[in-house]
């Protein structure tokens, strides 16, 4: 397969970035957020989730979605580990990926 000459130049770009990523990174802190608790309880479900089947070629919507799906898992993990119920919420630090992650698909949603 042949590649286009602008592939250097976004391979680049990702590179570039990366280090704003990392250079970032340690000027954010963990937020607390509140979510329904149905949703909470969709995410550990997520978490909590065997997915053992063997994954193929997968085309652009399909790897969203398992990516998507992931992040989802991982919001899940921080609600079992350090969520805490409170009426019909729950409460949860999650760190600035997660949050990322949640307001992506909800972007992408729309």
């Amino acid at each position: 397969m042949k590649e286009f000459p602008q592939y250097d130049r976004y391979r680049h770009d990702a590179a570039v970035l990366a280090e704003v990523g990392r250079r970032v990174e340690p000027q954010v802190n963990p937020l607390l957020v509140r979510m329904p608790h149905d949703l909470a309880a969709a995410a550990v479900a997520a978490w909590e989730r065997s997915e053992d089947d063997e994954i193929s070629e997968e085309n652009h919507e399909e790897s969203r979605v398992r990516h998507q799906a992931g992040a989802l898992a991982l919001i899940g993990l921080a609600v079992s580990e350090r969520g805490v119920t409170e009426g019909n919420e729950v409460l949860v630090t999650l760190n600035i990926t997660e949050i990322a992650a949640a307001l992506s698909a909800a972007l992408e949603a729309r």
